[in-house]
């Protein structure tokens, strides 16, 4: 072999090599993303097709939210009912429409009415929408000149046993930097405008438009330096009803 193709062997060889490499490197780097990223236990686009599958499913969430709560298995409610497992596991999972005779046996075997089975699809189903501009100002504790706290929508009553409050966050010039909060449930933040470096516990986050920053709010977090003015971002707070935010 002669001299020019063995040095173009070799380099061929080295190239490939690099390829090699950098495939791998992406593929360590994408194996290592994957294996952050938590499974997502809901389908955010999922949708019921019917009105009436909607009611199934609705009376078999309150099946079996009623039997747990007594602690009994599915064979037991079988056995209190002489309703077959099948029957039950098909109830229970919305896959069936059970007769007003079953309903009512299962009512006895509950120890609550018919209509308890009904809730979740007779509930009314709140939504709020607030024109650009028309959000509530409010006084939360940490309020002072040049800080805007406008709450963007509220449900006072929902299934979840969770309140949400949805801010916008407004720092003119005028503002100093927020003391430090610390509250229960969780907390997001979506920056819009401006840039501010945020703490949360030991840590120090550079946000620009576009970022976001999602955290227990158990930690003692707010903004450390307001590095270029005015600052807008969303501040989302969830917290077990009953339970207050900061």
């Amino acid at each position: 072999m002669s001299k020019a193709k063995a040095a173009e062997k070799n380099g061929h060889s080295k190239k490939n090599g690099k390829a090699l490499s950098a495939a791998v490197s992406v593929g360590a780097a994408k194996s290592a993303l994957a294996h952050v990223s938590p499974p997502l236990h809901q389908d955010p686009h999922a949708v019921r097709d019917t009105r009436e599958k909607v009611l199934e499913v609705a009376i078999g969430h309150e099946v079996r939210a009623f039997r747990k709560k007594l602690g009994i298995t599915v064979a037991d409610l079988a056995s209190a009912t002489d309703i077959s497992l099948g029957m039950l596991s098909k109830i229970e999972n919305g896959i069936t429409s059970p007769s007003l005779t079953t309903l009512q046996a299962l009512s006895r075997a509950l120890g609550v009415p018919v209509t308890a089975f009904f809730r979740r699809f007779e509930e009314e189903r709140n939504a709020v929408f607030v024109k650009a501009g028309e959000g509530v100002d409010v006084e939360r504790r940490g309020t002072r000149a040049g800080h805007q706290y406008t709450l963007l929508g509220h449900i006072g009553s929902d299934t979840s046993g969770v309140t949400v409050e949805p801010y916008l966050i407004s720092l003119s010039e005028d503002s100093d930097v927020f003391p430090t909060f610390q509250h229960d449930g969780m907390e997001f933040l979506y920056m819009l405008e401006g840039e501010v470096v945020y703490r949360h516990s030991n840590n120090l986050y550079r946000m620009t438009p576009g970022d976001s920053l999602f955290f227990d709010a158990d930690a003692p977090h707010g903004p450390e330096e307001l590095t270029h003015l005015p600052i807008k971002y969303l501040s989302i707070i969830s917290y077990p009803r009953g339970r207050g935010g900061d």
